[in-house]
């Protein structure tokens, strides 16, 4: 589905992501993992061509990145950014409909069809009753579910989601991730929570200081040696008594590296 080789993005000479390899292939579910400053972000936009490559290739369904139209992009990869747009001067119902906007022809009116999907992503999470609102009034946690459910409309192959979960509560978190799953497609999320990444991600990215640490599955990736070098803090890895994947407890104590 998706492929990157030697990927490297530099600005004003410094590098910042440096020789990426990867592959995501078709409906997996794929976390990018690491600390503040790894290069999470800067990665994920390099997937939606909002970072130019600085050398490197990424392809998509085996064609090159760059061959692509930005509207044959959008029809392909759908994006849920970290901080959701606070200037649009719209209902809720208007910024989902924009999801439909890749795959209608130019200057076309909405359907009654179309109409039926906005309110079934609104339902999906949880806005039905939002969508007359204006969405600057929303929430931190509800602008993000409201960006996921035009995303939804956007009907992609692949979606990246920066950080979906930053702005809610414990229930939306997890009904989020559980969203993102049961779409049945390509996923690659950056997510600060080890668990919520050991519990719903089928294969991890751990990134450090722009470069890929490790890569594979959870109990490869989430090891005690590899957090306690990356993320600098003691923790313990067993299992967890409800899915059985993997839990991570940390020191409270403050403790570092096992010390």
């Amino acid at each position: 589905m998706l492929k990157a080789e030697k990927l490297t993005w530099a600005v004003d000479g410094k590098t910042i992501l440096d020789d990426l390899s990867f592959s995501v292939g078709s409906g997996e579910f794929v976390g990018v993992i690491g600390p503040n400053g790894a290069g999470k972000s800067s990665l994920l936009r390099c997937l939606y061509r909002k970072n130019q490559l600085t050398s490197g290739m990424v392809e998509f369904a085996e064609q090159s990145l760059n061959d692509y139209t930005m509207r044959g992009l959008a029809q392909k990869i759908a994006v849920v950014l970290q901080e959701p747009p606070t200037r649009f001067e719209l209902s809720v119902a208007d910024v989902i409909r924009m999801g439909l906007t890749p795959n209608k022809p130019l200057l076309s009116f909405d359907t009654l069809d179309d109409q039926k999907a906005v309110e079934e992503a609104a339902e999906q999470v949880e806005l039905s009753d939002k969508l007359e609102q204006e969405f600057n009034s929303l929430s931190g946690g509800e602008k993000q579910r409201a960006m996921i459910a035009r995303a939804i409309l956007q009907a992609p192959e692949l979606l990246l989601m920066d950080e979906p979960t930053n702005h809610l509560d414990v229930r939306h978190q997890i009904e989020v991730l559980e969203l993102a799953r049961s779409l049945n497609i390509s996923v690659i999320v950056s997510i600060h929570d080890l668990n919520l990444a050991a519990a719903y991600c089928d294969r991890l990215i751990l990134l450090n200081r722009g470069r890929i640490v490790a890569q594979g599955a959870p109990e490869l990736v989430l090891t005690k040696q590899q957090i306690q070098q990356v993320f600098e803090v003691n923790v313990h890895v067993d299992q967890h008594p409800f899915n059985r994947k993997l839990r991570i407890t940390y020191d409270l104590g403050g403790e570092k590296h096992g010390r």
